[in-house]
């Protein structure tokens, strides 16, 4: 490694993204901005982004693509060396082509160019020379370059590509903030594994309908204690006719009536008994608020209502198992 220690070599790549952090909010700004209007811009008429490279280039061209499908901008990779034999046909008027090139001389990427021009397609490109071809065949030319390559011969693509890669997930990030993309499209975009459920909404994870434990007011403690085992969700809700939530009797309210009374607590109802002001939750919530809700009042169960304090349902803990946030 040249007598390069592996740290130094992390410290390398991490001086390349330190020096591109002070590029964007100085020099590179402008030019940067330019390149999210014309991604937003893309999308407002129904254009895609088609993002390429070569090599190294062209793995770190995927991950941007499927970033910024992820986010809300539809996005592809297109193959440069397959382009020329037949995969143009992918690009559509309106799209916008990003291309990643450290030394802007790549010859996959050359030999697109005419084509690119004549279908009048906007063209970003990510360099290290802004004196290269590609960079002065841009409309917007963003700058990756870097010091040294985090290789002992300074040969291998590595600063300059992690340049690329952060570089690709600023602009997916800064488009989907212009464009307003929220937490709940990013779950549409997101239903598998555990992401998925963590993006869930709260009424899609719930217990509902002869799920929910139900009694009223004057329910004796006896027959509550009853539906709470039926049930098996720790707790009983406590309603009015309407469905609307009185409160709710838990494990732990039990075991403190019995603390209290001992065998005189049989004599008391479930109005007698239940919290009247217990933690609630809107079923449009995402089930990760829900979850760090639980964690915090170290509860393991929320009643879901609605805008009018009707239960909904009841999300237990256990339904959100596996979840981890972030």
């Amino acid at each position: 490694m040249d007598g390069m220690t592996p740290a130094e070599l992390v410290r390398t790549e991490a001086a390349a993204l330190e020096a591109l952090a002070v590029r964007l909010d100085g020099a590179m700004a402008g030019d940067f901005g330019r390149a999210v209007e014309l991604v937003v811009r893309c999308g407002e008429g129904r254009g895609r982004v088609v993002v390429t490279g070569m090599g190294k280039s062209g793995i770190i061209a995927q991950k941007i693509a499927a970033t910024l499908s992820s986010t809300g901008s539809p996005a592809l990779f297109l193959h440069p060396a397959e382009a020329v034999h037949g995969d143009l046909g992918m690009l559509m008027p309106g799209d916008v082509v990003v291309a990643l090139s450290a030394s802007g001389e790549t010859e996959e990427i050359l030999r697109l160019l005419a084509t690119l021009k004549r279908k009048g397609d906007a063209l970003i490109s990510f360099c290290c020379d802004l004196g290269s071809t590609l960079a002065r065949a841009s409309d917007v030319v963003l700058d990756v370059g870097v010091e040294r390559e985090a290789c002992g011969m300074n040969l291998a693509p590595t600063a300059s590509t992690t340049a690329m890669l952060a570089l690709g997930d600023a602009l997916a990030i800064a488009v989907s903030l212009r464009k307003g993309f929220r937490p709940e499209d990013f779950a549409d975009l997101h239903p598998g594994g555990k992401l998925g459920k963590k993006l869930k909404l709260v009424r899609d994870l719930m217990h509902s309908g002869e799920a929910i434990p139900v009694v009223v007011f004057e329910t004796p403690i006896r027959d509550a204690i009853y539906e709470m085992s039926r049930k098996r969700l720790g707790l009983t809700t406590v309603q009015d006719a309407a469905g609307k939530l009185l409160g709710v009797i838990s494990d732990g309210d039990l075991r403190r009536l019995w603390e209290r009374e001992d065998n005189a607590a049989f004599s008391r109802t479930a109005g007698e008994a239940m919290n009247a002001h217990p933690r609630t939750i809107g079923g449009q919530e995402l089930a990760a608020r829900a979850l760090a809700e639980l964690e915090e009042r170290k509860i393991t169960s929320l009643v879901v209502v609605d805008g009018e304090g009707r239960v909904e349902g009841v999300l237990h803990l256990h339904d959100l198992w596996g979840m981890e946030l972030i």
